[in-house]
């Protein structure tokens, strides 16, 4: 796993294997093309953070800042070795169960993403579902801001109330979603 272009560009990163689900380096790049110059000066949000591929890639790719969230442990522990040999600056860590830590953050963020653990049975929990319809992620999002998210392939995307799904991209098992905050009228 690496880190594909920008300042750390091609640096390995460690993965917390108990805890995460990487994202692949060919689904982090068709993510970051979908995004463009977006990335640019952006304050950024990756919940469900694990290795922090998704926020590492932001800030290297000129994000001014990221605010990487992870209940586990290991995921901090990988995450903090990751940021220290990238040394990539804006980075922050917060061990924190993800909507326990929404629900007391007053930051506002240009882009969220979320990878969160795969709904795979009936009665398992869907953080992204709870994310698009418990309210925390919307007074985070920043004017004109972007929440991506990853899925099984194999699942519909969520839809919620306030959310405009704008984009879904099939890779392999996973999907790509792109929401948009729908404006207030």
């Amino acid at each position: 796993m690496r880190i594909i272009a920008g300042k750390a560009g091609r640096l390995a990163i460690q993965v917390p294997k108990a805890v995460a689900r990487p994202t692949t380096d060919f689904v982090r790049q068709a993510i970051f093309s979908i995004l463009a110059d977006r990335v640019e000066d952006a304050a950024v949000l990756d919940l469900f953070s694990g290795s922090g591929a998704i926020g590492l890639e932001a800030l290297s790719r000129g994000a001014a800042s990221c605010v990487f969230v992870d209940e586990h442990r290991q995921a901090e522990t990988v995450l903090k070795a990751n940021l220290d040999k990238s040394r990539l600056e804006g980075g922050r860590i917060i061990r924190s169960e993800v909507h326990t830590w929404l629900a007391r953050d007053i930051g506002r963020y240009d882009l969220i993403f979320a990878d969160p653990p795969y709904t795979k049975n009936y009665g398992d929990r869907d953080h992204l579902k709870e994310l698009l319809t418990k309210g925390g992620l919307t007074p985070r999002l920043a004017d004109g801001g972007l929440f991506l998210a990853e899925c099984s392939a194999s699942f519909r995307s969520p839809e919620a109330a306030g959310w405009e799904l704008l984009d879904r991209r099939e890779y392999g098992g996973c999907a790509i979603l792109l929401y948009a905050p729908v404006a207030a009228s």
